[in-house]
């Protein structure tokens, strides 16, 4: 069960990501400030998932029991 919360925790929130870089490609910044905020999404994206790997991201609300 454990693994299947993990699963969907994953699928969510790469959806969130996903529809983040999509807006902001869709809203066209001028090219500095695009450059920096698909590197922030990307870098958010990349600590998140690793802190899911590492296990030191908790979901308490998540959780189904």
């Amino acid at each position: 069960m454990d693994l299947l919360n993990l699963l969907v925790i994953v699928i969510v929130f790469g959806l969130v990501f996903y529809l983040l870089w999509w807006l902001i490609g869709t809203i066209g910044l001028p090219e500095p400030f695009d450059k920096v905020a698909r590197v922030l999404v990307a870098l958010v994206a990349v600590v998140f998932l690793i802190g899911i790997l590492t296990g030191s991201v908790n979901f308490p609300v998540l959780r189904i029991r």
